[in-house]
């Protein structure tokens, strides 16, 4: 079984468990095998029967595939991307599988995608430790970016890219030209490809990239922010700010854009139910906006997966991990309740679902709600599950694992592989008080963090099975 070769999570809530391995058990089904001469020597899976393979969905998968213990391979589904790339850097969003061709839509006839690839190089650096994979990749990543900008970037320093490129649906736009979502993805893009730059010890290449990014960083924050509304805002051909609020400009906290207090305006209309704050996290419009639908209606009032994972992370680079985590639990009830909607009836899972009660969402007459959308719904029951909710942030290059904990649960995971090292961190309550059991091939260094407690600690955990008591701490 499948469940046996990925790791295994502990949590309080069974039902989040039993969604973690439901999603390892869904992808086993649509898995296909590896050729060894093949473009996909490790294997693949693409959503639905198209034909096509989707770079943004494989962007999205990888964020969570790392976790497989290299059982599912991410690497040669990006990698079958680095290999398709034209002459001038091109990568497109679709290719056919089995002409390797790309595929373009009248509403995208260039084939541009979210750039995500250097964040979800960043992660991969983290998980496998391969410095090797980032020198090979980082010529094939420039080359994009220099695609990207020779046909995207005006001469404001803006970018303006097909609405479609945005991967936000039927979202109400009003004529926006630069969209404050895809250019704060363009800054995600920059600021770690000068992160990359710091790894390879390549200054030229990290001082470039920063440049790029405060450029990029510089015009958004004083063209698209309206000090008014304390937003920021897609702005129309005039450059003038386009007062529509909409989730994506959240993707400038995963960009590290907002100063603190610009942050802390953002964050409160998270709070705000009658912003963003609904019961389900956190949908595409405000419920102040004239477009929002209490019934989702697509991206103008729904809530996706994939979305909440770029806000969470977002959050957590404004040291918001307790409301990050309080979020991604909410959703991830969401999830569950639209799965198993009462006793006698099997529900499933889908790309956008109600922002206040569980069900999938309606869509506009002629578009689809993805049902068992893997590439979204991994993102939450693994990759969040493990990160924000169990809370542990690993680092093979570094040999750390760091363990935030909101308060004493019992949780954590077993048999995680770390290229040749497995490790296993549980926390339980027994006679003597919470304990923390760990096993490891290797020595790394573990920092636990238990917020309600504010207690801290680092220690080097040798190889073999020890344990530690927090109150000891």
């Amino acid at each position: 079984m499948v469940r046996d070769l990925v790791p295994r999570i502990h949590f309080y809530d069974q039902d989040f468990v039993d969604m973690y391995d439901r999603t390892w058990v869904w992808l086993d089904g649509i898995w296909h095998p590896g050729e060894k001469d093949g473009v996909f020597p490790e294997g693949y899976f693409t959503h639905g029967d198209s034909g096509t393979i989707s770079l943004f969905d494989t962007c999205l998968s990888s964020l969570f595939l790392v976790y497989s213990n290299q059982i599912y391979s991410p690497y040669s589904m990006i990698d079958f991307f680095y290999s398709m790339q034209g002459e001038d850097g091109q990568i497109a969003e679709y290719y056919d599988i089995e002409t390797k061709k790309p595929v373009f839509t009248e509403d995208n006839p260039l084939g541009v995608s979210l750039p995500m690839l250097s964040y979800v190089e960043f992660v991969f650096f983290h998980k496998i430790g391969n410095k090797k994979r980032l020198k090979d990749v980082v010529p094939m990543l420039e080359k994009y970016f220099q695609w990207i900008q020779a046909n995207f970037m005006k001469p404001n320093g803006l970018y303006s890219v097909p609405y479609s490129a945005t991967h936000m649906g039927n979202l109400p736009r009003e004529g926006a030209v630069y969209t404050v979502d895809y250019n704060a993805a363009v800054a995600v893009f920059a600021l770690y490809m000068s992160y990359i730059g710091d790894i390879l010890n390549d200054k030229e290449l990290s001082f470039r990239y920063k440049r790029i990014y405060f450029s990029v960083k510089t015009r958004i924050n004083g063209m698209m922010w309206d000090s008014e509304d304390q937003f920021y805002y897609d702005l129309d051909k005039d450059e003038n700010r386009i007062k529509n609020k909409h989730i994506g400009c959240y993707m400038t906290l995963l960009a590290e854009i907002p100063n603190n207090e610009y942050a802390s305006f953002l964050i409160d209309k998270l709070k705000d139910e009658k912003e963003f704050g609904t019961e389900n996290p956190f949908p595409s419009v405000p419920v102040s906006s004239k477009y929002f639908s209490a019934d989702g209606n697509g991206y103008s009032g729904g809530v996706t997966s994939y979305f909440m994972y770029f806000v969470v992370k977002g959050l957590m680079n404004y040291n918001s991990f307790i409301f990050a985590r309080e979020c991604t639990i909410r959703h991830m009830y969401f999830i569950l309740d639209t799965l198993h909607p009462d006793a006698e009836k099997q529900g499933d899972t889908w790309e956008i679902y109600k922002p206040s009660v569980e069900g999938e969402a309606t869509v506009p007459e002629g578009t689809e709600n993805k049902k068992r959308y893997l590439p979204m719904l991994g993102l939450v029951s693994i990759a969040l599950m493990i990160e924000n909710i169990i809370g542990l942030e690993i680092s093979l290059p570094r040999k750390t694992v760091n363990w935030t904990m909101q308060s004493l649960e019992e949780m954590g995971i077993e048999d995680l592989s770390l290229k040749k090292n497995s490790i296993t961190i549980l926390s339980n309550k027994n006679v003597r008080g919470w304990e923390i059991r760990l096993e490891s091939e290797k020595l790394y260094y573990f920092t636990i963090h238990i917020l309600e407690d504010d207690k801290k600690k680092t220690l080097p955990i040798p190889s073999g099975k020890c344990s530690m008591l927090i109150d000891k701490l």
